[in-house]
């Protein structure tokens, strides 16, 4: 079995991969029912629960299925026992917003804990910097 880290690498790939295709289950699977996030739009305060983040992501995957990308550049893990944390950065742009701003990066936080041996994403973070 791969290490810990090996593991929410995977994790974290097979995540992007299904935001990529527009898969809900896929974007899903592996994260906690109490999860927190806090993203790039409102609601500001943050979506909290497996619920709350399900219904988030239908209006991303419209507005990605114009042609936008969603491409990790960058990811760095560091776990413990029970509990880690990852960072991102990743293309997540269209064709034309990459044009104008090519240096443009979405940044990802992840904290994940261990439960029965399987590790879940308890909090993600996702944001663009302020020019």
């Amino acid at each position: 079995m791969p290490d810990d880290a090996t593991q929410i690498r995977i994790l974290i790939t097979r995540w992007a991969d299904a935001v990529h295709r527009g898969d809900l289950d896929g974007v899903l699977a592996d994260h906690a029912e109490d999860l927190v996030m806090y993203d790039v739009p409102a609601p500001h305060h943050g979506i909290h629960g497996l619920a709350a983040y399900r219904a988030a992501w239908p209006p991303f995957f419209a507005w990605q299925a114009s042609g936008a990308c969603f491409d990790i550049e960058t990811l760095d893990v560091t776990a413990g026992e029970d509990v880690a944390y990852a960072h991102a950065l990743l293309r997540c742009a269209t064709p034309g917003e990459l044009a104008a701003h090519p240096t443009l990066r979405l940044r990802l936080t992840f904290g994940l804990r261990k439960e029965d041996g399987r590790w879940l994403v308890a909090h993600e973070h996702h944001s663009f910097p302020h020019d």
